[in-house]
């Protein structure tokens, strides 16, 4: 049989330096994560006998088995589930097959891995934790289907290469072999091995087994005793989504939770019910208490588990939950849906959108429930996770009242990173306000600062904050609130100071000014006009009411989007001194040369107060020199 050493793909390397360099905590970890691998391994054994029986090749009941060899020291966790061809685990344990991977492992560099252990499952890589407590693993596996003489051996040291042979294995199945190292002997110990399993493991469905040896009272002669060696169930396997939630402890959501999430962190809700009637199906589901660091990555596993009768059918249907959800992670259980079932059946089944239906609302009167009763909870849960949950105002029509009273926002009259609501907002709003105000930025400082919410400011008006890129598009969707519309402060015509007469009369003296100013920015802005947001600064570029925001308009760009031509309006605030300055200039000499760099400069600094550069920044910069060299030569 030919041996073949090949290397370690660079990713690994650098993973496998992690594990055992850095990781010094929960070692015990790399047991969960076998008997984790191996009861996936027989769910899709389990799940695919169903229409091929030769997949059973005639044995007994599933289980993964536990072996203990204090002599070779050695602990084995042998399963008889689906097993692998040479090509898949060339690809399975040669491989990261994960587009983050580099920011997987930066991210493990960054931090304080040894209490972060939560990392190693989240991203797949579970099997390489053996090498935390080993310093040899071989994996001995056989496809289940195919002949005994198809096995195949697989074997390193961590040392960034591994070997891989062809074998004979005459069960199906998977064997992983761990070389313990000297220090981590302990994990052969009876005591230790039934410890692990019982806090990360009792709830697998399949027997986790092990010989265990026992004195026993001698059936051939009375009152001898002998040492016989018995095959042991070690977790009590009963699927904990079917257990009555009384007999259900906190330890045991937890760690279930951590099973189906390979999350190390306690999950900040559990959501545990039986839904009956049109469709019956139990689902016990979790909100996370942080963020997984992949979730924007495309390829990124959406929805819970789906079993039919306690059989495993997928172990993410994304049908289950809508998009701005998947974050929940958890398992249903359905007693209506075939146990055929299929990614296109589920597509066009009813049932599926009836359990979708149902997964949606008890989430969401999840969040409102632990918004009204656990706020500080509530609060972290939304630092984490509230910019996905506001893509339902946006992909959720019928739902996005209910949505939006989850939604937590900054504000101008908050300090720091306190939070307000839409309900409170709309509460405690000025006499003669009639909108519900926000300004998109890049950061709560920058809001603060900006120009567009000097007459805001002035009569009190509380402004949102919203600092997430998708805001303008969430809040447009929203449009109105109980009534109130919604409107951004740097788009449309707001107009606060209706009865402000000296703002209007100082416009009239104007007019003819605004006319050149239109004339001579025609191929920049769409109109000028007077503002109703400004009190200090002279000018502002603002967006029509149903225009594009200057955030988003960036942000597509950045991305290589091809935006359509989308003028800004020139707002200009009539009682500032500029204004009277240029119009003295204008009453004198219409084609003034420097009140045309007057007017090119103003559109320059609206430019910059939007968050742009100006369109000659060169030209702008030597115009204010010469105005600077002008002033100091007439002090």
């Amino acid at each position: 049989m030919t041996k073949t050493n090949l290397e370690f793909k660079t990713e690994v390397k650098q993973l496998l330096d992690l594990m055992i360099h850095s990781l010094y905590s929960h070692k015990e970890i790399f047991l969960r994560e076998l008997i984790s691998n191996a009861s996936d391994a027989i769910d899709r054994a389990r799940y695919e006998s169903l229409t091929n029986s030769s997949i059973l090749e005639g044995e007994g009941e599933w289980k993964i088995k536990i072996i203990a060899d204090k002599e070779a020291g050695t602990l084995t966790v042998s399963d008889n589930g689906i097993g692998m061809t040479k090509d898949e685990i060339i690809q399975a344990l040669g491989t990261i097959a994960h587009s983050g991977t580099k920011e997987f492992i930066a991210a493990l560099q960054s931090r304080e891995v040894k209490d972060n252990p939560e990392l190693i499952g989240q991203f797949g890589v579970g099997f390489y934790s053996s090498f935390m407590a080993a310093d040899k693993v071989t994996v001995i596996s056989r496809k289940a289907g195919v002949g005994t003489k198809n096995g195949v051996r697989w074997e390193s040291a961590a040392d960034g290469f591994y070997t891989i042979e062809e074998t004979e294995k005459d069960t199906r199945g998977t064997d992983v072999i761990l070389n313990l190292k000297a220090d981590e002997k302990k994990y052969l110990e009876e005591w230790e091995i039934r410890g692990v399993i019982k806090k990360y493991s009792d709830y697998i469905e399949h027997p986790v087994v092990m010989e265990i040896e026992r004195e026993k009272d001698s059936e051939l002669k009375k009152g001898e005793k002998v040492r016989i060696r018995e095959e042991e169930r070690l977790n009590s396997g009963k699927a904990i989504w079917l257990k009555d939630r009384a007999q259900i402890t906190p330890e045991e959501y937890n760690e279930f939770y951590k099973h189906v999430s390979h999350d190390f962190t306690d999950p900040s809700k559990v959501i545990h019910f039986k839904a009956e009637g049109t469709s019956e199906f139990t689902a016990l589901l979790y909100i996370p208490s942080r963020m997984p660091f992949d979730i924007y990555y495309k390829d990124y596993k959406i929805g819970p588990a789906l079993y039919v009768k306690k059989v495993q059918i997928m172990d993410h249907c994304e049908d289950l939950i809508p998009l701005y959800l998947r974050f929940i992670k958890g398992v249903v259980d359905s007693s209506d849906l075939p146990l055929n079932v299929s990614r296109e059946i589920l597509q066009k089944n009813r049932q599926v959108e009836i359990i979708n239906k149902n997964i949606t609302k008890k989430v969401l009167d999840s969040l409102a429930d632990m918004k009204k009763n656990e706020y500080e909870k509530y609060q972290q849960f939304y630092r984490e996770f509230g910019r996905i949950l506001k893509e339902g105002i946006h992909f959720d029509h019928a739902r996005k009242e209910m949505i939006a009273d989850l939604l937590l926002f900054q504000s101008t009259q908050k300090d720091g990173e306190a939070f307000t609501t839409l309900q409170e907002y709309a509460g405690s709003m000025k006499e003669g306000q009639e909108d519900i105000y926000y300004i998109t930025g890049a950061s709560r400082d920058e809001a603060l600062k900006s120009p567009y919410l000097e007459t805001f400011r002035d009569k009190g008006y509380e402004v949102l904050i919203m600092l997430d890129e998708v805001d303008d598009i969430v809040m447009s969707n929203l449009h109105e609130y109980k009534g109130k519309k919604i409107k951004s402060v740097v788009k449309g015509d707001i107009k606060l100071d209706k009865a402000d007469e000296m703002a209007k009369e100082a416009g009239k003296k104007l007019e003819t000014l605004i006319a050149l100013i239109k004339e001579q920015l025609k191929d920049e802005v769409k109109d000028v006009r007077l503002s109703g947001r400004l009190k200090e600064t002279a000018c502002c570029l603002v967006a029509d009411e149903g225009g594009m925001d200057p955030q988003l308009e960036k942000l597509l760009k950045s991305m290589g989007q091809n935006i359509p031509e989308n003028k800004r309006i020139l707002e200009i605030n009539p009682a500032h001194p500029i204004f009277e300055a240029m119009n003295r200039i204008f009453e004198k000499d219409q084609k003034s040369a420097a009140l045309s760099e007057y007017i090119n400069l103003l559109y320059g600094q609206a430019l910059l107060l939007e968050g742009s550069k100006p369109k000659d920044p060169a030209a702008f910069a030597s115009a204010v020199t010469r105005l600077m060299v002008k002033d100091a030569a007439r002090d």
